[in-house]
């Protein structure tokens, strides 16, 4: 890496002028057009094999395997129809990415010929090698099988590339022997858990005809674009997504003039090329906007049902990735690709609801009448209070532990805020009985030009983890990188817990002669008097909140995935999955190993990684400059000018200290005897990271040091800044 080739990426980045925009097609006629949606599958299908397929849909019912087969030809005359050569069953293994195993249509006939064939029996079930993906020891190397299994609810559809076109089926992905490999299969398995103890819940509460209960998900992707010639030009962000060394340019983000502000045109391009798209595959994209970090966007879509919006999300990663590689940008989904600015989450709203009773999460106008609401409302802080060290859990990851706790994002600790109007009613009823709820107020600005509207009775909160926000709750510790299936699995999980234990009381309380709702009160009171410690509506990021947390409430504080993913090892949490019926023991386990050599993996890769830098990019620089400035003052006192030796002595004391400190990272990271799992996760994040961030801290400085002509790396000015 050398200045020249920096000053190079500079010229041809400023050079880059934005792809042509394509003049928008109406949303009618892109919407869901690459998805073999029920209306397609009407038009093709015989009624009764429709009427089947979409009873399974609607109802989560069972599969009819039977017609399969006619499902089959008609997706392949739809997909050969739209150009496909290939199909692909989709799966989720447990890498947060998406896994695909391309087949051809072709079928070699008896005289030469071939036809395209694609059967009912393919359709239902592939086999891709079973133990190339994490599995945690669930299956060794030799025992290679696996299988996918179409999942009905979740609509095939075609990717159209510039290579091609393949017709794609999710999938989960399960072992020979029967354990989930992905992470489709425990989401479906808490679908249905949820809906059972929602149903009980609304049956006791009267309610005759209940549709099934599902969780919907809206997630909020945030990322960072760079252009492509500065991203090629730094190892760190092409091998682990974010920048290992880095001076924080002059101007950051504290002028807060970034969020919200004018897009570029590049960027623009690129949004409208990527919502074609998400539009194309049926994805509801919404909302676009700068974020507050320079360089960072965001994207957002409706709700959708849970494990569809989960599938949804993984293409989104796909498109926003890809479609930046053609507007010559690298999209970044790390956590924290910038220290000292904001790094990137993906709140996660979550919701659950039906068809016949609607959002069960919607306070209506009086939430202190709103007995449904209430306990369900009730379920959800019992859940978290009881089982916030698993939701912390599964965001666990080297890469979200440089955001969690920061003051960009919610902390470590698992909180619940309701929001003034719901925390009043639940402080009511903690002491005797709710009656009353705060009204939402008007809005009148004063100027009779501009609209008088309604405010909303309760505040938001950003530092909360876990937020209430009107009708739905939002999980904000969820990482950029991250699928929401891990998430989406531990709230539906925590909360079928705690509806199962709110019905089985009602059901108590009324075999005792009580009357519904007084039974409802004293189940309702019994859970906020229990579980009301977990409540939380000041400011999460203060120290204040975080001794309070800790000492007086006794909520975990889980600062570092070492720490966190030891929960997923703790026999109240194997017992709640196992119970419920979402995880295995056995296959909790493998998440436990997989999760836990992800991290020491990461962080091994970056600290390979740091050493390599600071010796063959960063020490060199500073020697090069050290010696021409070294011959500059020899020079000067030939002709009499007596140059300041400062520079040059504090330019080599930092090199010094910089190489010394590599010289103990590389030494610590040469230990190979840990004992245990825990303790090689303890000791990276105990040791190998703080010995990263010192070498680090001495680079940097030199990079304030150095003469811009010899840095050969491009800086945080140029990356954020020049688009």
């Amino acid at each position: 890496m050398t200045h020249e080739l920096r000053v190079q990426a500079i010229s041809q980045v400023t050079d880059r002028k934005p792809l042509p925009s394509k003049i928008p097609q109406r949303l009618e006629a892109l919407w869901a057009n690459d998805v073999f949606t029920l209306s397609k599958m009407q038009a093709s299908l015989p009624k009764d094999v429709f009427k089947s397929v979409k009873h399974t849909i609607q109802t989560s019912g069972k599969l009819d395997v039977s017609i399969a087969g006619a499902v089959a030809a008609a997706m392949k005359d739809w997909a050969t129809s739209k150009g496909a050569l290939y199909y692909s069953h989709v799966f989720y293994p447990l890498t947060n990415a998406t896994a695909e195993k391309h087949d051809g249509f072709i079928s070699v006939q008896g005289d030469g010929s071939v036809i395209t064939e694609f059967t009912g029996k393919v359709l239902v079930q592939g086999e891709p090698d079973g133990s190339s993906f994490p599995t945690g020891g669930l299956r060794s190397t030799f025992e290679a099988r696996g299988y996918t299994a179409w999942d009905v609810t979740s609509p095939a559809y075609v990717m159209e590339t510039d290579n091609g076109v393949t017709l794609c089926i999710p999938t989960v992905f399960i072992s020979w022997t029967g354990e989930a490999l992905d992470q489709k299969t425990p989401l479906l398995r808490s679908n249905s858990a949820i809906n059972k103890a929602a149903t009980r819940v609304l049956k006791l509460l009267g309610h005759t005809e209940v549709a099934p209960v599902n969780s919907s998900c809206g997630p909020e992707q945030e990322y960072f674009l760079v252009d492509a010639h500065f991203a090629h030009s730094r190892p760190d962000l092409l091998l682990t997504g974010r920048t290992l060394f880095g001076l924080l340019a002059a101007k950051a983000q504290q002028f807060d003039d970034h969020y919200f502000g004018a897009i570029p045109d590049r960027v623009q391009v690129f949004m409208q090329d990527v919502e074609e798209r998400m539009y194309r595959l049926g994805i509801p994209a919404k909302t676009r906007h700068n974020e507050v970090a320079p360089g960072q966007f965001e994207i957002a879509p409706v709700f959708e049902a849970a494990n569809v919006a989960s599938d949804h999300q993984q293409l989104t990663m796909t498109i926003l990735k890809s479609t930046a590689k053609k507007h010559g940008f690298v999209c970044l989904l790390h956590e924290k690709p910038f220290a000292g600015i904001n790094g990137s989450g993906k709140h996660v709203n979550w919701s659950v609801g039906n068809a016949t009773q609607g959002n069960l999460l919607d306070p209506g106008d009086t939430p202190h009448t709103n007995m449904q609401f209430l306990l369900f409302c009730g379920a959800v802080i019992r859940g978290v209070h009881k089982y916030g060290p698993l939701l912390r859990a599964v965001v666990a990851t080297a890469s979200n532990d440089h955001r969690l706790g920061a003051n960009e994002a919610p902390p470590a600790i698992i909180s619940v805020y309701l929001g003034t109007q719901v925390e009043q009613v639940f402080e009511q009823i903690s002491q005797g009985q709710p009656e009353s709820s705060a009204h939402a107020g008007v809005m009148d600005l004063g100027v009779d030009t501009l609209p008088v509207f309604a405010k909303d009775p309760g505040d938001r909160n950003r530092t909360s983890p876990f937020a209430f926000t009107g009708n739905r709750f939002e999980y904000r510790a969820v990482g950029s990188g991250q699928s929401v299936s891990g998430p989406l699995v531990a709230m539906n999980t925590i909360v079928t817990d705690s509806l199962t234990w709110i019905a089985d009381a009602l059901e108590s309380e009324m075999a005792k002669g009580t009357d519904l709702n007084v039974a409802a009160q004293i189940v309702l009171k019994e859970v906020i008097d229990k579980h009301g410690a977990v409540i939380f509506g000041g400011n999460g990021y203060s120290e204040e909140w975080h001794k309070i947390a800790v000492e007086e409430r006794g909520l975990a504080n889980l600062r570092t995935t070492a720490d966190a993913l030891l929960v997923l090892k703790a026999e109240y949490i194997e017992e709640l999955f196992d119970r419920v019926g979402v995880l295995t023991p056995v296959e909790l386990e493998s998440r436990f190993d997989v999760r836990a050599e992800q991290y020491i993996r990461a962080i091994e890769v970056e600290a390979k990684l740091v050493v390599s830098m600071a010796k063959t990019i960063i020490y060199p620089a500073a020697v090069r400059y050290l010696s021409e400035l070294s011959t500059a003052i020899a020079n000067s006192k030939a002709i009499g000018i007596e140059m300041d030796k400062e520079s040059a002595e504090k330019v080599a004391a930092l090199a010094q200290s910089m190489i010394d400190n590599v010289s103990k990272l590389s030494a610590a990271m040469s230990k190979s005897d840990f004992g245990s799992t825990e303790n090689h996760m303890q000791y990276f994040a105990q040791t190998i990271r703080p010995l990263m961030d010192k070498v680090r801290e001495y680079a940097d400085a030199l990079e304030g040091e150095v003469a811009d002509d010899f840095w050969p790396l491009p800086t945080y000015q140029e990356m954020l800044f020049v688009k």
